[in-house]
């Protein structure tokens, strides 16, 4: 089989809003989560120094505040943003409902002086 797939209320939540779709997919590079947050819901403040990963919070659901490094940032529907690995991060949900997707990969930042080069934009074909 070339392709995995998996529905993302199939798989156990954490955190009382955390659908983690990586293990069931079997990703190698790159980290996919679904969060549905209940009114008032707040995650943890983390961030993903260890493992270098940046991420991008995608709102598709409702509004929420995202705090980077003490800064709040307003997201409404269609928002998204990106954040370094180095940075803090925490969803703070308002009084409805929200729902983001979640996409954390390491940095594709060329130390090494490879040639290899991930397609950014577009749909190869």
């Amino acid at each position: 089989m070339t392709y995995r797939k998996v529905n993302y209320e199939d798989v156990e939540q954490v955190s009382s809003a955390m659908h983690f779709l990586s293990d069931p997919l079997e990703t190698e590079q790159v980290g996919v989560t679904i969060a549905r947050c209940d009114p008032d819901w707040k995650s943890k403040p983390h961030d993903h120094t260890a493992n270098d990963h940046e991420e991008i919070y995608v709102l598709i659901e409702g509004a929420a505040t995202v705090v980077v490094d003490d800064e709040p940032v307003d997201m409404e529907a269609g928002d998204a943003l990106w954040i370094p690995p180095e940075s803090t991060r925490q969803i703070r949900n308002g009084d409805d409902e929200s729902a983001f997707v979640l996409v954390s990969a390491p940095s594709i930042a060329d130390d090494e002086g490879d040639n290899d080069e991930w397609l950014l934009s577009g749909f190869a074909g």
